[in-house]
């Protein structure tokens, strides 16, 4: 499942949260796994508000004591002995590590070290951990993401007055692509860019895909120019296929012996064609003729031409670009009763897969053993058991 994070208004672990519960996680749900951490000094609130006409969530983390705080070493040691699974465990530790060597950077601490003072310890579990958490909930394993927005002017914390977007927002955003914007707020904080630096394997427009349904979070703040709402949009990814660019190169003949077609096809096969095929046309004054389509590759365009202009009757050719969609495919050798046959493996759409034994193996061995060439070809099938596939 494919979920793709529209940041226009940037990114919070609270609009993390809020947008996957509205997505369908149980907050009931979320509590009790977080509490099992253990991590009970906290409690979870989840509002339905509107912005600009948009239902979203708005989610709370209410800490029993605001003041405690942890270091990275200590935060690492409580996620580790968490009964989630790697997954969770493994991300969580990527996105906190994030912060972290930012946060070592930007104060010149050691990376053990670093406290989470100003993501207030309980809340950045709550909110890292707990994004992890939905995202596995919902049964997502892909994340791409929008290129994020930077706002501006400065902000107080512990450390005095800072520029936005935050020194430490952008140590954590090295490497993703950002873009700014004349709105005087934080609109990514430390939590939210680490969230999606890591978790995002992508970053740009909406990819081709099957949306299911959408869930917004609603940040704090509400913006004058633009309403402060993260949209997640989760589905399917639609597939994608091997592409390439060919060359298809024809001519019509009404005038040629006929027997001179099949060796024309071996040579143009030796010469590199992809494909060549042979249709019945009918041609000037009605005469019934045939159309040589080649198909090549665009460096074998004039061996391909010079062929077909040197072995038979035709004048002239015309050659254009065409497009290819091709399924996957993969070559495999497959150890039968018979000897060893090279075949593919083509892999559909829905992600079965076919086999399929390749015609010059299987003539090879009918000669060899003086067997029809069908024989060879019921045997492979016949001893491909399911699942035998390589």
């Amino acid at each position: 499942m494919l979920a793709y994070f529209d940041c226009f208004s940037g990114i919070s672990g609270d609009m993390t949260l809020g947008a996957l519960i509205a997505l369908g996680v149980q907050v009931d749900w979320l509590k009790d796994n977080l509490h099992s951490m253990p991590l009970d000094r906290f409690d979870l609130s989840v509002t339905d508000i509107a912005r600009n006409g948009i239902s979203a969530k708005s989610v709370s983390v209410h800490l029993v004591d605001e003041s405690e705080s942890r270091n990275y070493s200590q935060i690492k040691s409580l996620i580790e002995q968490s009964p989630f699974s790697d997954n969770v465990k493994v991300n969580s530790l990527e996105i906190f590590k994030r912060i972290a060597r930012a946060e070592s950077r930007i104060h010149n601490t050691p990376l053990s070290k670093v406290h989470f003072h100003e993501l207030g310890g309980v809340d950045a579990l709550v909110d890292i951990v707990g994004a992890v958490l939905c995202l596995e909930y919902l049964d997502i394993t892909d994340v791409i993401s929008s290129h994020l927005p930077m706002g501006t002017g400065f902000t107080v914390c512990r450390h005095g007055k800072i520029p936005l977007p935050a020194p430490a927002t952008v140590q954590i955003l090295k490497g993703v692509p950002v873009y700014g914007k004349d709105i005087p707020f934080e609109l990514l904080t430390p939590t939210g860019a680490a969230i999606i630096a890591v978790l995002a394997s992508s970053f740009g427009p909406v990819p081709k895909m099957q949306i299911i349904d959408t869930g917004y979070g609603a940040g704090r703040r509400d913006l004058e120019a633009q309403p402060n709402l993260l949209r997640v949009m989760k589905g399917t990814r639609e597939k994608e296929y091997d592409k390439d660019e060919v060359i298809v190169v024809e001519t019509s003949i009404d005038d040629m012996n006929p027997e001179i077609f099949g060796f024309l096809i071996d040579r143009l096969f030796e010469d590199g064609a992809l494909d060549v095929l042979l249709m019945p046309v009918f041609m000037k004054k009605n005469r019934p003729g045939t159309m040589v389509k080649a198909l090549c590759e665009k460096h074998n365009l004039q061996t391909i031409i010079g062929r077909i202009l040197s072995e038979t009757t035709s004048t002239g050719v015309r050659h254009y670009e065409v497009k290819r969609a091709k399924l996957e495919r993969k070559t495999v050798t497959i150890k039968t009763s018979l000897g060893n046959v090279q075949a593919k493996v083509i892999t559909h759409p829905d992600g079965t897969e076919r086999i399929a034994p390749e015609y010059e193996a299987c003539k090879k061995i009918a000669l060899e053993k003086n067997i029809p060439v069908r024989i060879v070809y019921d045997t492979v099938m016949a001893e491909l058991s399911p699942g035998t596939i390589p």
